[in-house]
């Protein structure tokens, strides 16, 4: 699998690698994604991130992603609390943002293939 296009953020705080992240306080800036309901906008690639850090994130194509969680090719993901890819099962009157599809299926821990495509999922 390829990567996708990459933009430069700039990491608030540190970010483990392989998860997903969200935007950050200020412009330009980025976040570890924390929820399912958090503006997810794609994912860091194996190279953590330290506060401050000038960070490229994949936003479309292919990323690598660490599950939370049991996944199954072809589920729709989500961010759990800690910014791993978790199947998408909103609760009645939520709206989970979706970062993409699983390619793969895998269990917590694992990392997986994503493809990005972020979207609404309402519960």
């Amino acid at each position: 699998m390829k990567t996708g296009e990459s933009y430069s953020y700039l990491a608030e705080a540190a970010i483990a690698a392989y998860t997903l992240v969200k935007f950050g306080a200020n412009d330009g800036g980025i976040l570890t994604a924390a929820a399912s309901t958090d503006l997810i906008i794609g994912g860091i690639g194996k190279i953590p991130a330290a506060a401050g850090d000038r960070v490229d994130i994949v936003r479309d194509d292919f990323i690598e992603v660490q599950l939370g969680g049991t996944v199954t090719r072809g589920q729709k993901l989500t961010s759990d609390g800690v910014g791993k890819a978790v199947a998408a099962a909103p609760g009645a009157g939520v709206n989970a943002q979706i970062i993409g599809v699983a390619e793969s299926s895998g269990v917590a821990g694992d990392i997986i293939w994503v493809y990005v495509s972020v979207s609404v999922m309402q519960g």
